[in-house]
């Protein structure tokens, strides 16, 4: 089974490496298909928000159509994931190790306590007051809701003044249905945590028994300071010094083994400074949106194939990534409103190196920024030779757009 939310861009692509693999797939979402009831065993709606209602749910099919794995491709399903196979007694990662990297106040306590390098941090209620809080705090800090992913939500303050501008807004973001839905009881806190400078990574790996096996660094060539911490470019292999590299793997591994996070893919942030490593993020799934596809192994085999594979006890080939250079951009959004044209497409396209041009959001439909949104407005490709090229070719070919927001 895949669980698979509705919202996710990662349907198509892990269909495509279950086909190739000959597997048999059930598909579990968050929503009801309308020809559910045409494919018996082929799809079912599952509660993806009360774990134990969807692990209910997910029993009642597998009784009747057996299950041998349960895959999560996104951060929405994979409490669900664990939960549930623990009851059928499949393969799983441990369901506190999960939790963990599905509550960023756990996270950071679990980290902190296995002497990771971490900022201070601070959990308080939503209710309480922004000035007094701000009168005990050391400038700059970083606000966090506790359960959104994709940095929704996550601001930086600099000053007291700013302090309680976040903190309201974040207020605000919380107490969204959709939003307060998702998060349930951890609606009700804020997690506050000193701001830590230096450039970040992310880190795609795959575990085994416990044991990391690296599949790519990325490096984040644009700096993330704030006050929105945006993602756009992610390009790999990384530039940084091998030493540095040797950091970032060591700590990805430390972080994972303090979760108890023990199989299956593992998507991990890191910022790096003269203190170290700091681990910012870890989740128990791969990496989001399309940018999985700048990644291929061995003879062209993708990066879902990978996880499949894992996943279903086949025999892994080759996992060392193409020596070809390649990255991504996630187009940002300028504006909030409604997306009225794009334009440049084709010229976008037209840039040596740049593989496709992907627009997510179909024209007439809300675009909305971080921090209150959700998603980018599409994704850029690129392969070369070279890290440079590649990033050179993604900043050229997003020059060439243009969005009409209204």
């Amino acid at each position: 089974m895949l669980l698979i939310p509705s919202a996710s861009y990662r349907a198509p692509d892990f269909m495509e490496a279950a086909r190739r693999l000959g597997v048999e797939v059930v598909v579990g979402s968050d929503r009801r298909h309308p020809l559910q009831d045409l494919h018996p065993g082929r799809q079912v709606a599952l509660d993806f928000v009360d774990i134990e209602a969807g692990t209910n749910q997910l029993e009642a099919f597998a009784d009747e159509f057996p299950l041998d794995t349960i895959v999560a491709v996104d951060d929405g399903g994979a409490l669900l994931a664990a939960a549930a196979s623990r009851r059928l007694e499949l393969p799983h990662n441990p369901l506190a190790a999960v939790e963990a990297t599905r509550n960023k106040l756990l996270l950071r306590r679990t980290l902190a306590a296995a002497g990771l390098p971490s900022p201070r941090f601070w959990d308080v209620p939503v209710g309480a007051d922004p000035a007094s809080l701000a009168a005990q705090l050391a400038f700059p800090v970083v606000l966090k809701p506790l359960a959104l992913s994709g940095s929704r939500g996550v601001m930086r303050a600099d000053d007291a003044e700013s302090f309680r501008e976040v903190f309201d807004r974040l207020k605000r973001i919380l107490r969204e249905p959709a939003n307060a839905r998702e998060c349930g009881p951890l609606a009700d806190r804020i997690l506050i945590e000193g701001y830590v400078p230096g450039i970040e990574v992310s880190v795609e790996g795959l575990l085994a028994g416990g044991r990391l096996q690296v599949l790519a660094i990325f490096d984040k060539p644009d700096p993330l300071e704030g006050p929105f911490f945006e993602e756009t470019i992610y390009v790999t292999p990384s530039r940084l010094p091998s030493d540095v590299q040797d950091l970032v793997v060591e700590t990805t591994a430390r972080a994972a083994a303090a979760l108890g996070l023990r199989d299956g893919p593992v998507h991990a942030e890191l910022r790096l400074n003269d203190a170290g490593a700091f681990p910012i993020d870890i989740a128990a799934r791969s990496i989001g949106g399309l940018c999985s596809r700048t990644l291929h192994f061995g003879a062209g085999i993708s990066l879902e194939e990978i996880i499949l594979r894992h996943a279903i006890g086949a025999d892994l080939p080759s996992v060392s990534r193409e020596s070809r250079s390649a990255g991504v951009m996630m187009i940002p959004i300028p504006a909030a409103g409604t997306l009225r044209a794009v334009r440049g497409i084709a010229e976008a396209e037209a840039v040596p190196l740049v593989e496709s041009v992907t627009i997510s959001i179909h024209v007439g439909g809300e675009v909305v920024p971080l921090p209150e949104g959700t998603e980018y407005l599409g994704f850029i490709m690129a392969r070369g030779e070279t890290p440079a090229e590649v990033e050179s070719a993604l900043r050229e070919a997003h020059a060439k757009l243009h969005f009409e927001i209204g």
